[in-house]
């Protein structure tokens, strides 16, 4: 049984598990704008420790043809609260993700990593069309 099939699992858990970049027409093709969004609830786990890592993501991008449905993003990130990831790999594997969703003009991820041991991490990840 595949965990989108568990009864057990929550209405919410089952949505995150399904989750993907979903997009809609951009409403002004050929205007450059800039869309800006804030999550300050990002939730990973380090693949070394097991420990929680938790990050403020940071996502700037300007539109091309598609936009990318925000309760969308919501549930995709989401689904990285369970993985064993790197930092350095989350936001990487989220701009591959974003690119390949909505192929933006332009994208900059930056992940702001809560200290962790006196460490803060910041990673940042920017995609430009050719």
């Amino acid at each position: 049984m595949s965990q989108t099939e568990n009864p057990n699992l929550k209405y919410g858990e089952r949505l995150i598990t399904e989750g993907k970049l979903t997009t809609f027409p951009n409403p002004r093709i050929g205007r450059r704008y800039e869309i800006q969004i804030t999550l300050p609830e990002l939730t990973c786990k380090c693949p070394f420790s097991g420990y929680p890592d938790f990050a403020t993501l940071y996502l700037t991008y300007c539109p091309d043809q598609t936009v990318v449905e925000l309760k969308s993003i919501k549930l995709y990130i989401n689904g990285f609260r369970d993985q064993y990831i790197s930092h350095e790999e989350l936001a990487n594997q989220i701009a591959d993700d974003f690119v390949s969703a909505c192929d933006p003009l332009f994208l900059k991820i930056r992940a702001d990593f809560n200290p962790r041991g006196n460490v803060h991490t910041v990673i940042e990840v920017c995609h430009e069309k050719a």
